[in-house]
């Protein structure tokens, strides 16, 4: 199982960015599938979450009403739709995956399955 992650980029602040992740391998659904991501010098911290049959959207406090997370069960794939960046959502952005119906979305913890990262860089 693989999980790819795409649409990194260098923006200007108040610029919009979309993220990809498509996971492949084992053709069975996600359950939840989240991003993460990891600013120079911090530990990684949560994004966004959502898990299938409608049962939510998820996302930290920094990020609400800026980014927006959207799935397709059919492809097996998670977007993060990024607007108004600023520079400090400067970091590597991570995918992640779990076949389960996770309530600790926000947990690196709760998940095994990640993707290799794509660096967002916002300049001010």
């Amino acid at each position: 199982v693989q999980l790819q992650a795409s649409g990194g980029g260098l923006v200007q602040a108040g610029d919009s960015l979309r993220l990809s992740c498509a996971a492949s391998g084992c053709p069975f659904s996600w359950s939840t599938m989240s991003w993460f991501r990891q600013a120079p010098g911090q530990e990684r911290e949560f994004v966004a979450a959502t898990r299938d049959r409608n049962r939510g959207m998820f996302y930290a406090d920094p990020v609400k009403g800026r980014f927006t997370i959207s799935r397709d069960n059919a492809k097996n794939t998670v977007d993060l739709q990024m607007n108004s960046l600023r520079p400090e959502d400067t970091a590597v952005y991570y995918c992640a995956a779990s076949q389960n119906h996770l309530v600790a979305y926000c947990l690196q913890s709760s998940y095994i399955h990640w993707g290799q990262g794509t660096l967002v860089t916002v300049s001010s």
